[in-house]
């Protein structure tokens, strides 16, 4: 069977899609999409991705409105959840971390998307 090799964008509407992709550049370092063919698009590190359906009914990404939540890949949680502050963002680091798999933090984006920061264990 042929399989995709992984995701190629992450595509989603927005009432200011210019502003929010200089949030997700300033505070995320998610590079906006080039205008050109000729300039590279953000390059995600190779690492583990997790493909997850859940209930409808779910709790865990905060608001049942919200379809999906994203789940980012750091270095170092405590970092980049010290650098979210800095600039004013509220970051919920998980009390029960560290898991198995690793640690994890939540934040929203300026749209109220639900983001999960994973450092991988």
């Amino acid at each position: 069977m042929e399989k995709v090799l992984g995701f190629g964008g992450f595509f989603f509407r927005s009432e200011d899609p210019a502003a929010l992709a200089d949030w997700y550049k300033a505070h995320l370092g998610i590079d906006k999409v080039p205008g050109d063919y000729e300039t590279p698009c953000w390059t995600q590190e190779a690492g583990e991705t997790v493909f997850a359906p859940f209930e409808q009914i779910t709790d865990y990404f905060g608001n049942r409105e919200q379809p999906f939540m994203l789940n980012f890949r750091v270095r170092d949680l405590d970092k980049m959840v010290a650098q979210l502050r800095a600039a004013g963002i509220e970051v919920r680091p998980d009390p029960d971390s560290p898991y198995p798999n690793g640690r994890f933090a939540w934040l929203n984006d300026p749209e109220g998307n639900p983001i999960e920061l994973w450092e991988p264990a």
